[in-house]
C-alpha cells in the first residue's frame, strides 16, 4: 500500500464562462443578427479555469492544511477530491482509488464535514441524524446502535441527543456533522473550515478533537480561514493562489522564507484608503495589509520590508502629513500570515 493517503496530479477543472462585456459589440459596431443560419460558424466556449494543474501529496497519519484567499481553487479542489466534482483533468487518488473510476470507494473511505453544507437534518434528533446515515452507510443495526452511543459519547452531546438538531448550537451542530463523518470509520478526514462560526471555546474543544484523531491514526485534510488553526493543527500546509499550488512545506519551514523580512506593524486611527496607496509607494516597502480592530476607529496595518530603519522614516512622514495618528508601532517575527501575504499579496480572507 502507498504511504500516500491522499494524490492529486495535474489536477484541472474548468467551468463555462459567464458572458462578460467582451460578449457585448464594440461602439459603432452593428449588433450581430439573431436567427438560425445554416453555414453560422460556432464560436468557441469560453471556458473559466478554476484549478490549473494542483499537484499534492498528503501523507498518512497527518494533517495537512490547505490555505488560499477566496476565489483561489481551494473549494473547487476540495469537491473534486470527495467526488462532488468531476476532474477536467489530471488525476487525484483518495486512499488509492481512484475519484473518477472509482468513485463509490473514495466515498466509503473519506469522512467529509463541508462549510456553508447542511450536511444534517435539523429537524431530526442528534440521535436520528446518526441513525438515519448509519443506514445510509449499511452499518449492521447493532454495531450502528453501538457506534451512535459512542459517538454521541464522544462528542459530549449525550444529553441533548434526544433534542431537535435546530435548537442545538452551531458548535453542536458542527459535532454532529464530525460524528457523521466518523459513522463508517474512514481512514481519512477532510474538514472543510470546521471552526468558522464557533465561539472561542467551542472552537479550541474542536481543535482538541481534530489532535486527537490524529493521534488516533486518522489522515486529516483541513482547510482554514484561521492562521492561527493551521499553524498549531498542520504537519504540513499547502498554498493555493490563481488555481495552483504556489508553496507546500511544514509552518516552520513556510515562515523561514521570509526570516530575513522584518515585519511593520502599526495601530493607526484616521486611517483611508489614500493613505495605503502612499504607503505602498515607499521604496523598500514590498507589500501591506490592513484590518479594522473592533468596531472603533483604530486600524492595524503591516508592512513587510527588508531594512525597517531605511523605510520608518518616509512611514512617519507619509503618516504625520495625512492627519492620521500613530497609536502603536512594533517590528515583529514573520508568522504563517505573514508569510500568506508575501506569496499571494492578500490577506487569508481577501
Amino acid at each position: 500500500m502507498s504511504d500516500l493517503a491522499i494524490e492529486a496530479r495535474q489536477l484541472v477543472k474548468q467551468f463555462p464562462a459567464r458572458p462578460g462585456t467582451g460578449d457585448k459589440p464594440k461602439e459603432g459596431q452593428p449588433a450581430r443578427k439573431r436567427g438560425f443560419r445554416f453555414f453560422a460558424k460556432k464560436e468557441p466556449k469560453l471556458m473559466f479555469t478554476a484549478v490549473s494543474g494542483v499537484d499534492l501529496e498528503i501523507q498518512r497519519g497527518e494533517i495537512f492544511g490547505l490555505l488560499g484567499p477566496n476565489g483561489a481553487g481551494k473549494s473547487t479542489t476540495i469537491r473534486m477530491l470527495c467526488t462532488l466534482l468531476e476532474p477536467t483533468s489530471g488525476t487525484a487518488k483518495v486512499n488509492g482509488f481512484d475519484v473518477v473510476k472509482q468513485a463509490n470507494e473514495v466515498r466509503r473511505n473519506l469522512g467529509t464535514v463541508l462549510a456553508g453544507e447542511r450536511s444534517i437534518y435539523w429537524k431530526l434528533t442528534g440521535r436520528e441524524n446518526l441513525e438515519y446515515f448509519a443506514a445510509l452507510y449499511h452499518i449492521p443495526p447493532a454495531v450502528a446502535k453501538k457506534r451512535v452511543d459512542e459517538l454521541l459519547e464522544r462528542m459530549e452531546i449525550k444529553d441533548r441527543a434526544n433534542e431537535l438538531v435546530e435548537k442545538y448550537s452551531t458548535g453542536m451542530r458542527q459535532r454532529i456533522a464530525i460524528a457523521k463523518s466518523l459513522l463508517a470509520r474512514p481512514p481519512i478526514l477532510l474538514l472543510d473550515e470546521p471552526t468558522l462560526g464557533l465561539d472561542p471555546q467551542a472552537a479550541r474543544n474542536l481543535r482538541e478533537l481534530i489532535a486527537t484523531l490524529k493521534q488516533e491514526g486518522h489522515t486529516i485534510l483541513l482547510t482554514t480561514h484561521y492562521m492561527e488553526e493551521a499553524d498549531q493543527l498542520s504537519d504540513r500546509i499547502g498554498i493555493i493562489d490563481a488555481g495552483k499550488v504556489i508553496a507546500l512545506d511544514t509552518p516552520e519551514g513556510l515562515k523561514r522564507r521570509i526570516d530575513q523580512k522584518e515585519i511593520i506593524r502599526l495601530e493607526l486611527t484616521g486611517w483611508h484608503d489614500d493613505l495605503g496607496d502612499t504607503l505602498k509607494k515607499i521604496s523598500g516597502v514590498e507589500s501591506l495589509t490592513t484590518r479594522q480592530q473592533g468596531e472603533a476607529d483604530l486600524w492595524v496595518v503591516n508592512m513587510h520590508a527588508q531594512n525597517s530603519r531605511t523605510v520608518l522614516p518616509h512611514i512617519m512622514e507619509t503618516i504625520s502629513g495625512n492627519g492620521t495618528r500613530l497609536v502603536n508601532m512594533n517590528i515583529v517575527k514573520p508568522s504563517l500570515e505573514d508569510v500568506f501575504i508575501h506569496l499571494t499579496g492578500k490577506a487569508l480572507r481577501d
